[in-house]
């Protein structure tokens, strides 16, 4: 799992998906089927999916975690959404206007619009979303963004209009990604708390059918959807945190898609015939990175040159070597290798050992005992780093502990489930060290992320960064709208936060998604989006579907 910056309704989820009781194809003993036939579209089965980690809850403002967002996009809408060549579009908004002082956004909703109950959705759940989002009670990572708007109103059921004090660069892109939530069921509860999270009734889709702990999350087709019918009846989401069981399960036909590590997909796969023939790969780099993240209102992580010294002291290619198989590319800014946003004069910190060294010399460390670990005013240079049941992560944690025990700093390593880990240690700030991931936006704005403001309990500022430079870079940055200054921003942010070392860069992973043939109408090749933007219009033709015992 990887904490989402904005989830903008792309594909979040690859797909979601399962069912547990699952009988054998509806094929004739001994029949392989042809699997590359070209069956014509049409609606029904159930697609089952495989997820690392169970969702706290289904609302993603609250939740602030891409398994909640995974299945959350599948039944909730947003405003806008983006296209399959990375444009914004109409979700619920059939249209929208900027005024040309560029500070008010007028939204334009589709007509006739329901919830999944039948109720009507109109632009008071809108404003109603937008105030639950600001209200300060409210424990979200995703309000700074809206905040900013000093004026929302929805003068009759089919406009919403938000006012901002000055243009703001990433409005429309932040309207891609609050998923909107129904007035008439949730007025007056508190969202912190509320049962709805576990029992939601979104727009989009699909509804929520079942929810299993520790099992699985069942979708099924909301005859009201917002954007018309889904192909696929049910969707439904196997909660599997090891890899090794996915594939196993990817294998005996009990589930059509997981991600795959690059072992499955570099060495197991060109070695089985039979999977080639039921089974399809695909290959496309996503806008997330891996990284190890200091605490930094703990000691020593409040000095920069400790930092900088665990920067050197980790060998990146030898974890996109070692973990990913050469399946990732370094990394030395918060954005996706490629992209306009990535500041092409920055490279990753080099391995430097006997740098390492002298910086942590510096901070005035040293072997005073001469039982191999470094200590400071007679404390150990050591430190336990935190991670989720997760296969890659756990692996670069492994060599990031070697590669710092040569330099002297004693590590240990703690894995924990998901939700433990989340709500014991990252929401309390009890931890020293983490490897994660992040999911990001396709706007380059990431004040929610490290602007000094964003720290509270359930912000995404958690290692509790605070650099005035960056906070003044963050903030200029979502005023600029000329795209050629908003980038010199950008880029001058990433150089700072690269030299200041808040976090360690470990690698942007290629995602490998495998899909079982008997799926279709997936494009291929992918677009910029990636193969899921148009997840809707799969199909699972009939000859080729499970025989399922459903247990609503």
């Amino acid at each position: 799992m990887s904490f989402p910056f904005r989830t903008s309704g792309l594909l979040c989820a690859v797909l979601l998906l399962m069912l547990s009781a699952c009988g054998p194809s509806q094929q004739p003993e001994n029949h392989s089927p042809d699997w590359d036939h070209p069956y014509p579209p049409e609606s029904g089965g159930t697609l089952i999916d495989a997820m690392t980690g169970e969702p706290s809850g289904l609302i993603p403002m609250i939740a602030g975690e891409s398994a909640a967002s995974a299945v959350a996009s599948n039944i909730f809408n947003t405003l806008l959404k983006y296209d399959k060549n990375l444009e914004l579009e109409g979700e619920l908004a059939q249209s929208w206007q900027v005024s040309p002082d560029q500070k008010t956004i007028t939204f334009t909703l589709k007509p006739d619009m329901k919830w999944a109950d039948g109720a009507p959705l109109t632009s008071a759940d809108v404003l109603f979303t937008w105030k639950l989002v600001t209200d300060d009670n409210t424990r979200t990572p995703y309000g700074a963004d809206y905040k900013l708007v000093i004026k929302a109103e929805a003068p009759d059921p089919l406009t919403f209009r938000v006012t901002y004090e000055q243009p703001y660069a990433p409005a429309l892109d932040s309207w891609a990604g609050l998923q909107v939530l129904p007035e008439h069921i949730l007025k007056g509860q508190d969202i912190n708390t509320t049962s709805f999270a576990r029992k939601p009734v979104g727009s989009h889709y699909y509804q929520l059918g079942e929810w299993k702990n520790g099992e699985r999350i069942a979708l099924v087709r909301n005859p009201n959807a917002t954007q018309g019918q889904a192909r696929i009846d049910r969707l439904v989401s196997r909660f599997i945190p090891d890899p090794a069981s996915q594939f196993l399960e990817l294998m005996a036909d009990n589930i059509d898609t997981m991600s795959l590590s690059p072992i499955q997909y570099a060495r197991i796969f060109p070695a089985r015939e039979e999977l080639n023939r039921k089974i399809a790969l695909y290959k496309e780099l996503g806008n997330a990175y891996t990284y190890l993240g200091f605490n930094l209102k703990h000691k020593p992580f409040d000095d920069k040159r400790v930092r900088q010294a665990i920067n050197y002291a980790i060998d990146k290619q030898e974890l996109i070597d070692g973990v990913l198989l050469g399946l990732g590319e370094p990394v030395a800014s918060p954005y996706k290798p490629g992209t306009r946003w990535t500041n092409p004069d920055l490279r990753p910190y080099s391995y430097d050992p006997e740098k390492a060294k002298a910086l942590l010399r510096e901070a005035g460390f040293a072997d005073h005992d001469g039982d191999g670990i470094l200590d400071r005013d007679g404390k150990p240079l050591a430190f336990e780093i935190l991670t989720n049941q997760n296969k890659q992560r756990e692996m670069s944690a492994v060599l990031i502990q070697r590669r710092l025990k040569e330099i002297g700093i004693s590590v240990n390593i703690r894995v924990l489930e998901w939700a433990s880990f989340i709500g014991r240690f990252i929401k309390t700030g009890e931890f020293d060290a983490v490897v994660l991931g992040w999911s990001l936006s396709l706007d380059p704005d990431q004040y929610g992320i490290w602007h000094s403001s964003q720290q509270a309990p359930g912000q995404f500022n958690f290692i509790g960064y605070n650099n005035p430079r960056v906070d003044r870079l963050l903030e200029q940055g979502r005023l600029e709208l000329d795209p050629d200054k908003r980038m010199k921003i950008y880029h001058e942010f990433a150089a700072t936060l690269l030299e200041d070392s808040p976090i360690v860069y470990l690698f942007a992973g290629y995602g490998l998604p495998a899909i079982h043939k008997r799926v279709k109408g997936i494009d291929n090749p992918a677009p910029p989006a990636g193969i899921g933007h148009n997840s809707y219009e799969w199909y699972i033709p009939a000859p080729l579907r499970r025989n399922e015992i459903s247990a609503q």
